[in-house]
C-alpha cells in the first residue's frame, strides 16, 4: 500500500493537480455552477409541479391538476419559470461560459460573456419548413395559399408546405447547446481575449467614461471573433449543413448523443466514480476537477430529463430513455448524489455511523460526533481532512468501493425499472433518502434503493473501521 500511495503521490497527483487547475477548465467548472442560480429556480418549479400535479395522480385516478382551482394557477407559475431557466438554460450558459474564460484571461468580463451569446446566437436556425402530401379540395387549397403572406402555408400538386422565418427552436436553446457552446464559444470568447491582450483596441482619451471607453474598446476584438465564428458557421452551411440541418442539430446527432451514450454504460460511470474518489484521496476535489465531465455528460442528461419532464411527466422520460432517441437518459448527474455519495464523496456518512458504533479510538469518535451534523447535507470536508480520510491507508480502499457500490446498486434499480429514473436537479445539500425522493419526482421507491446503497456502504466500511481500532491504543 506504500508503494502504491508513494507512486500515486509522484506521478497521478501532479497530473490531477494541474488538470484540477487549468484555467480554461476552471473556467468550465464555473461556467456550470454559474447557471445554478437559473438551474435552480427551474428545478425548483418542476418539482412543485411534479408535487401538485403528478403526485397526487399516482393516488388518486383520474386526478388533473390542470382543471383544480389554484392548482392549475401554480403549475402556470412554474411552467413561466421553466420558459425563463430550464427552458433556455443554453443561452444562459453561453453567457456563463463566456464570462468566466474571460475572467480567466482577465479581460472584461461582460463583454466575454456577451460574444460568447452572440457565437451561440449566430449559429442557430431562425427558419423552418416542412412538406406533407394531403388531398385538400380546391376550396381548402384556395383558403391555405390566400394567406402564404403571413401564414406561411401553401399548397400545391397535392403537397401542403409550411415554413417561416425569426423563429427560434427551444430545442436549440436547451442542454443541447452546451456542447456546441462548449466550442464556439471557447473560440469566441479566446480570440476576444487575445486580441484585448494585444491591445489591438479602439483607444479612447481619457476624458470619456469607464463604461463608454470599456465598450468602444471591445469593440474590436469582439467583431473579430464573432465574425470568425460566423465564418465557421456559414462554411458548415454549405458543406456538412447543406441538408438543412444547423451546427447544433448536426453536433447533436454525430457527437454528443454517441458520447453521451457512452456516458450511459456503466463501466464509464463507475470509472468516474472510481476517479473522483481517487483525487479526493490525495487532497484533490476529485468532484471540481471532474465538473466538465460530470456537467457536461449527466449534467446536461439531466437538463433533458427535466425539459421532458416538464413536457410530458414520467411517462414521457421512460418512454424517450427506452427509444433512445436522446431526449432522456436513465442516468444523469443526480444519480451519484442521490445513491452513491450521500454525506458527500465516498458515502462518508456512513462511515461516521461506523465508527460511533464500532470505533474505540476516542479520537475518531470526536471527529465524528463533529462531523455527523455536516455530513447530514453531504459536507464531508471536516472529515476528509480532520479524521483525516485523506492519504489514510486503512480508508483508501472502502474509500472506493462504497460509492463503487452504491453506483451499481442504483445504476441496476433504475436500468431494471424498480425505481423511476431522476428527472430534476436538488441542491447537493439536501440529505439523503430525501435527496433520492425529490430527484426522482417523489417515488417512493428511491428512499429504499438509497437505504440498500447505504446499507452496502455500511457493509463496506465496518470491518475497516474495526480494524483502525488496533493502529493506536484506544483510550
Amino acid at each position: 500500500m506504500n508503494a502504491i500511495t508513494a507512486w500515486m503521490e509522484r506521478y497521478f497527483v501532479p497530473l490531477a493537480a494541474k488538470i484540477g487547475a487549468q484555467k480554461h477548465l476552471v473556467a468550465l467548472r464555473d461556467a456550470f455552477i454559474g447557471t445554478m442560480p437559473a438551474t435552480m429556480a427551474g428545478a425548483i418549479a418542476v418539482m412543485i409541479n411534479a408535487i401538485v400535479r403528478d403526485l397526487p395522480a399516482k393516488f388518486f385516478p383520474g386526478y388533473d391538476g390542470s382543471t383544480v382551482p389554484v392548482v392549475k394557477e401554480i403549475i402556470s407559475v412554474n411552467g413561466f419559470v421553466w420558459n425563463g431557466t430550464l427552458a433556455i438554460v443554453g443561452i444562459i450558459f453561453a453567457f456563463s461560459w463566456g464570462y468566466n474564460l474571460a475572467k480567466a484571461y482577465k479581460v472584461n468580463e461582460l463583454a466575454g460573456g456577451i460574444v460568447s451569446l452572440a457565437a451561440l446566437i449566430q449559429g442557430v436556425g431562425f427558419s423552418f419548413s416542412s412538406t406533407t402530401a394531403v388531398k385538400l379540395s380546391a376550396a381548402a387549397a384556395k383558403a391555405i395559399n390566400g394567406t402564404t403572406a403571413t401564414s406561411g402555408m401553401s399548397y400545391a400538386d397535392g403537397t401542403l408546405s409550411a415554413g417561416g422565418w425569426g423563429w427560434l427552436k427551444l430545442g436549440f436553446l436547451d442542454g443541447n447547446a452546451y456542447f456546441v457552446i462548449m466550442v464556439m464559444g471557447a473560440l469566441a470568447t479566446i480570440i476576444y481575449a487575445k486580441l484585448m491582450l494585444k491591445e489591438i483596441t479602439i483607444k479612447m482619451p481619457d476624458t470619456v467614461p469607464p463604461a463608454v471607453a470599456k465598450a468602444f474598446t471591445a469593440i474590436i476584438p469582439a467583431a473579430v471573433a464573432l465574425y470568425v465564428t460566423a465564418i465557421i458557421y456559414y462554411l458548415f452551411s454549405i458543406t456538412l449543413g447543406k441538408n438543412g440541418d444547423v451546427m447544433i442539430t448536426w453536433v447533436q446527432k454525430t457527437i454528443a448523443e454517441p458520447f453521451m451514450n457512452i456516458g450511459q454504460s456503466l463501466g464509464a460511470i463507475l470509472l468516474v466514480t472510481f476517479l473522483v474518489s481517487l483525487m479526493w484521496l490525495f487532497g484533490l476535489h476529485g468532484s471540481n476537477v471532474m465538473a466538465p465531465v460530470l456537467e457536461g455528460i449527466w449534467g446536461v442528461g439531466l437538463l433533458k430529463n427535466s425539459n421532458v419532464y416538464q413536457a410530458g411527466g414520467m411517462k414521457a422520460v421512460k418512454k424517450a430513455i427506452e427509444a433512445g432517441n436522446g431526449d432522456a437518459y436513465m442516468w444523469v448527474r443526480n444519480s451519484f448524489d442521490s445513491y452513491a455519495w450521500f454525506g458527500g464523496v465516498g458515502g462518508t456518512i456512513t462511515l461516521l455511523i461506523m465508527i460511533l458504533a464500532l470505533s474505540k479510538r476516542e479520537d475518531y469518535r470526536v471527529v465524528a460526533k463533529l462531523g455527523i451534523g455536516p455530513s447530514v447535507f453531504n459536507i464531508n470536508e471536516p472529515v476528509m481532512f480532520g479524521l483525516p480520510i485523506v492519504l489514510n491507508p486503512i480508508f483508501f480502499i472502502p474509500f472506493i468501493l462504497a460509492p463503487l457500490a452504491g453506483v451499481t446498486i442504483g445504476y441496476a434499480a433504475t436500468a431494471w425499472h424498480l425505481v423511476d429514473p431522476i428527472v430534476t436537479t436538488v441542491p447537493w445539500v439536501v440529505p439523503p433518502f430525501l435527496m433520492s425522493l425529490m430527484a426522482t419526482a417523489y417515488d417512493w421507491r428511491a428512499p429504499i434503493v438509497t437505504l440498500v446503497s447505504f446499507i452496502a456502504a455500511l457493509a463496506i466500511w465496518a470491518p475497516f473501521v474495526i480494524a483502525a481500532n488496533g493502529t493506536k491504543d484506544a483510550d
